[in-house]
């Protein structure tokens, strides 16, 4: 794995080989349709990952207790449909090693080739929008076409979590054919009743858990590639991703986009992807 720049997660400090977790980078915003920018996301998470302690309270753990690495940044290619196969190839290595992957973004198509190489039985994703679209802009490995291309090439077993924004045939395929929660559901209905029906749907089933930062509000976190108001809080991410950690067998976080802030989407992120490890590592290690 020679293909890495060096920029490193705080406590991140495990040799590969003996390593749980592995973190990387996917600084890719080439198919961004609205505002650039989620390129320098994976930068941006790692800066701000340094403002926290190592001991994570909720856990009563420390991150220094967990195996966990980061090979830097992918070198990825300027092109979407070379850069999926990058990635997959990547993740591949990091699966039959018997690992799991932590991935940042950039946009969200990277998520699309993870997903390819893990092959999990279910995914699910946290966003605002639902991206089921079959092509955008002449580009079929756009991130507007994310959801899209998971249900074509690696499970049908689909939950979107927060979606609040796309076509209306968009809305129709999701409804007929995924899980689909949207943010009004959730305000309605209470985030831990959300999470209590979907643990009943995930029991026993391998995890791909995705989180597109635009599932939060963007009054909350500005620092997005396509913004969208009306959405769910952080702490309801946060309660998402603690507990269906559990199930997953790998992990995103996408499309910070940390010129339009002053670090609060990345704030969260780091914090949300620590607290999955610890969840995640406490869940396998419980004796």
């Amino acid at each position: 794995m020679d293909v890495f720049s060096h920029s490193f997660f705080a406590d991140s400090d495990t040799p590969y080989d003996d390593a749980r977790y592995v973190i990387f980078g996917v600084p890719f915003d080439g198919t961004t349709s609205f505002r650039p920018g989620t390129r320098a996301g994976p930068r941006a998470i790692r800066e701000l990952s340094y403002n926290f302690e190592s001991y994570v309270p909720a856990f009563d753990l420390d991150l220094a207790e967990i195996p966990f690495t980061d090979l830097g940044d992918l070198d990825v290619s300027v092109c979407p449909d070379i850069m999926v196969e990058e990635v997959v190839e990547v993740v591949r290595e990091i699966i039959q090693d018997k690992k799991i992957p932590v991935m940042l973004g950039g946009e969200h198509s990277v998520t699309a080739a993870a997903v390819r190489a893990v092959h999990p039985d279910c995914f699910i994703v946290c966003d605002a929008h639902l991206d089921l679209r079959e092509e955008f802009r002449g580009a079929a490995n756009n991130h507007a076409c994310t959801t899209r291309r998971v249900y074509e090439e690696s499970t049908r077993d689909i939950i979107i979590i927060g979606g609040r924004s796309g076509t209306a045939e968009q809305f129709e395929f999701a409804r007929n054919n995924l899980v689909l929660y949207t943010a009004d559901m959730i305000r309605q209905t209470g985030i831990a009743s959300v999470i209590e029906e979907i643990q009943e749907k995930i029991e026993g089933k391998h995890v791909y858990l995705s989180i597109d930062a635009d599932a939060i509000d963007c009054c909350l976190t500005p620092g997005l590639g396509t913004p969208e108001p009306f959405g769910l809080l952080p702490g309801e991410i946060r309660d998402i991703v603690t507990s269906l950690a559990p199930s997953a067998v790998a992990f995103d976080y996408t499309e910070v986009c940390p010129v339009y802030d002053h670090g609060q989407a990345a704030t969260v992120a780091g914090q949300i992807i620590r607290e999955f490890i610890a969840a995640n590592w406490m869940s396998r290690n419980k004796n």
